[in-house]
């Protein structure tokens, strides 16, 4: 049996104003979607993560019900720090019935020049698991930095830093506050969060 491709559902979050751009590798599938945007999953910690490390709570951005994140709250919140968000992957296959990353058969890489000629602004580049960033290494001449550490490269003349945070999947065995601290080095690194 042809296993299906899956063609990304969402299109690039670019603000105009963004100075970093965040790369995962492909949506989970839509039965695990608490909202219509990215990292919609509930177990997934990158909302919590930027929440905890934002606003000192990690349910800041989860809805009245808890049950789902919310969307808008997520979109003002990226607008006004300059977040842009896509994944490595315009289309893939699951090789298994879940998202996880080692079960992604990449059928399209995400032409990621084409996202960075889009943010003149931006100036850091961030993937948020292994297959992100080795999707990523194979378009763009850049050294692969240790987890949660950054590695530096010109793009078109534009001096730029591809930082590997740890994955924001649950299943990426390390404590919520572990992974924040991680993070937390990158947004001060950048001069978002002080």
């Amino acid at each position: 049996m042809e296993i299906e491709i899956e063609t990304h559902p969402l299109e690039p979050f670019l603000p105009s104003n963004a100075k970093l751009l965040m790369l995962g590798s492909f949506p989970p599938q839509k039965k695990r979607w608490s909202m219509d945007f990215y990292y919609p999953n509930l177990n997934n910690d990158m909302w919590r993560i930027v929440g905890f490390l934002f606003f000192n709570d990690k349910d800041y951005f989860l809805n009245e019900t808890r049950k789902a994140f919310c969307r808008d709250r997520i979109i003002d919140f990226l607008n006004e720090k300059g977040i842009a968000l896509f994944d490595t992957a315009s289309s893939i296959r699951r090789l298994q019935d879940n998202a996880s990353d080692k079960f992604l058969e990449v059928v399209q890489p995400t032409d990621i020049a084409t996202l960075i000629r889009q943010i003149p602004l931006c100036k850091a580049i961030v993937t948020t698991g292994q297959k992100a960033t080795d999707t990523l290494r194979q378009q763009l001449e850049v050294e692969e930095p240790k987890v949660g550490d950054f590695s530096e490269f010109i793009f078109e003349g534009r001096a730029m830093r591809l930082y590997r945070m740890p994955s924001s999947s649950r299943a990426y065995p390390l404590a919520l506050d572990k992974k924040a601290s991680a993070y937390r080095v990158m947004y001060q690194d950048l001069g978002m969060l002080m």
